[in-house]
Formats: C-alpha cells, structure tokens, sequence
C-alpha cells in the first residue's frame, strides 16, 4: 500500500511584521482585511450608445484627394 501524501501546511492569510498588536486590535485588522477582499469590486461606467444620427464622426471632413494627371477630369465623376 502506498502511504498518504502529505499537504504542507497552509501559508497565513495575514502576518504582523512588526509591533505586538493586541488581540482586539487583530480582530480589527483581519475584518478590514476580510472585508476589503470580499468587496466586489467597481466595475467601470459603460459609455452610452448613441445612434447613428447623433454621431459627430460623420461631420468629420473626409481628406482632399491629391492633385495629379487628370484630376481636373476626375473631379467631376461621382464617388
């Protein structure tokens, strides 16, 4: 038969580094501590959808073509 494994010991959740905390004060700390971790957290605003009449990109000026050969010609085909 093989032996058992054995799990290592659990790493704490919180450890004081410094100082010589009273148990009051500890119990404080761990339920910030807690708290803060179980919090959910903010989820961030959604812009709301405009439609296609209220966007502004289409006031925005497409850019002049390039003179060239012939552009004189082309300027008055349709797009």
């Amino acid at each position: 038969m093989s032996e058992p494994e054995e799990t290592p010991p659990a790493r704490p959740l919180l450890r004081i580094v410094r100082g010589d905390p009273s148990e009051t004060e500890l119990a404080a700390l761990t339920a910030v501590v807690a708290a803060a971790a179980s919090a959910p957290g903010e989820e961030p605003e959604k812009p709301e959808r405009t439609s296609f009449w209220a966007d502004r990109a289409s006031l925005v000026r497409r850019p002049l073509p390039q003179p060239g050969s012939g552009a004189w010609r082309a300027s008055a085909w349709p797009r």
